[in-house]
Order: C-alpha cells, then sequence, then structure tokens
C-alpha cells in the first residue's frame, strides 16, 4: 500500500476516489446526450412505421433509420424517396396518434434514441411544377410518363392507386380519374399500400373547389419543410433489414 501511495505521488497523479469517477460518468453521460441530440438534429433519426399503408417495403411496427444531408445546402426530397413528414394538415385521425413516449423512453425520444410514431410515411411521386395523374393503363402518370411501380408497391387488379374515397373533393375518387399540378415549395406523396393509404391523392380537391381558393385543397401537399428527412434503412426486427432505394422507374421522368 505505502508503494503505490508513493509512486502516485512521484508521478503527480492522486488517487481518484469515488467523487473522481462520479465527475467523470457524469462528463461522458452528457457527451453522450450532446452527440446524441446533434445526430437527431443534423444526422440522423429512428422512427416507427405506424400503419399499414407502405406495405409491402415497410411493416406496421418496422423501426427506420432517416437520415437527414441528403437535404442539406439546398437539397430536397427527390420523386421516388420515401420520406417522414410531420402531419400537413388532418391526415391523421386522433386514433392514429400513438402516445407519447413516457418515463426513460421520453428522455430517450427527445435525443432520438427511441423510435417516434407521430410523422407520417410515404413515397414522393411528384415535386414542384409536375403533374400527377390517374391512370393509364392502371398506372399512375407523372409528366406524361407511366411508372412502372410493381415492383414496390402493394399488388392491385385494377390499378396502382388511389384508395378509394368519398371525401367531398374528388368525388368520383379511386382510379376514375384526377389530375394535380404540384405547387411550388411542396410534394406529392402516395402510400405503396394505394389500397390503404390516406396520402395525397385521398386529400385531392376538386378543379372547382381549388379555383375558388378553398383552403382545404392546400393540405393535398406535404411542405417540404415538413420533410424530416428520406428512410435510409430498416433496422429492425433484425430479419428485415435492408437499405432503401429510389425505384429506377422514377429515372425517366423529364
Amino acid at each position: 500500500m505505502g508503494a503505490e501511495v508513493e509512486s502516485s505521488a512521484r508521478s503527480g497523479r492522486r488517487p481518484k476516489g469515488v467523487p473522481g469517477s462520479l465527475v467523470e460518468i457524469a462528463i461522458i453521460a452528457v457527451t453522450a446526450i450532446l452527440l446524441a441530440v446533434v445526430i437527431k438534429t443534423f444526422l440522423a433519426q429512428a422512427f416507427y412505421i405506424p400503419s399499414e399503408s407502405m406495405r409491402p417495403g415497410l411493416e406496421v411496427n418496422d423501426r427506420v433509420l432517416v437520415e437527414k444531408p441528403s437535404y442539406w445546402m439546398g437539397g430536397t426530397p427527390e420523386r421516388g424517396d420515401v420520406v417522414v413528414f410531420a402531419d400537413p394538415g388532418d391526415w391523421l385521425s386522433a386514433d392514429e396518434i400513438p402516445p407519447a413516449p413516457t418515463g426513460f423512453r421520453a428522455v430517450l425520444a427527445k435525443v432520438g434514441l427511441y423510435p417516434t410514431g407521430d410523422h407520417l410515411v410515404k413515397r414522393v411521386i411528384g415535386v414542384a411544377g409536375d403533374t400527377v395523374e390517374c391512370c393509364e393503363s392502371g398506372r399512375i402518370v407523372v409528366n406524361g410518363t407511366p411508372l412502372d411501380e410493381s415492383g414496390f408497391i402493394a399488388s392491385s387488379d385494377t390499378c396502382d392507386g388511389p384508395m378509394a374515397q368519398d371525401n367531398g373533393s374528388y368525388l368520383n375518387g379511386g382510379c376514375r380519374g384526377w389530375k394535380a399540378v404540384v405547387p411550388e415549395g411542396r410534394i406529392f406523396v402516395m402510400g405503396d399500400n394505394r389500397a390503404n393509404s390516406a396520402d395525397s391523392s385521398f386529400h385531392l380537391c376538386s378543379p372547382e373547389r381549388q379555383e375558388s381558393g378553398d383552403k382545404a385543397c392546400s393540405s393535398a401537399f406535404v411542405p417540404v419543410s415538413d420533410v424530416v428527412g428520406r428512410v435510409a434503412v430498416v433496422f429492425w426486427p433484425t430479419d428485415r433489414f435492408g437499405f432503401e432505394h429510389r425505384p429506377e422507374t422514377f429515372d425517366a421522368i423529364d
């Protein structure tokens, strides 16, 4: 014991003891939290899939990692991206909003270490200036180009979307014909499970309502500023691990 004390004195170091260890633990904890906040704010964030609207690629309760650098420095969502975004206007009903995490999970959610499900996940079909139509030979058409979505959407006997509806907007609904021009600063999104996705196509207004200046019509398009980022990978459950890629069919659009 005497030799250890003498050695510590000669080397200029003192035994740390309990107080020193606690300080080190506190510094490590604070550093980890700050690092997590920086990662959540600028780099990546975890979310879980709350509904069946993105099947078959994304299943309910899949955990996904959303990356943000793709939209830095003026970058914006591109056609084919699967994006996470805040509710643009009453897209989520009260029973679709999950309860907020509590206790330690709430702390982890704040710093981006626990997946949250209070946002929506859809695929970008059109960007500002695009004309999106339904349908040609059962396919969604963007700027005159029919999309071959057979590789990633849920199969349908009729057409590639959208969900049939009668909500006071496009009264025909479903696959029976509509056209939309995406406004500046907005995107047009659809779920891959078209029969079960209340997306941009579902919230569209008829041309008459659009021309009348009905404010509710703007909620069919998602503001780019509401987009959190692009889904990059499914990380849980492990047997569904995989990276998300932009389908090639969108490359043909002018």
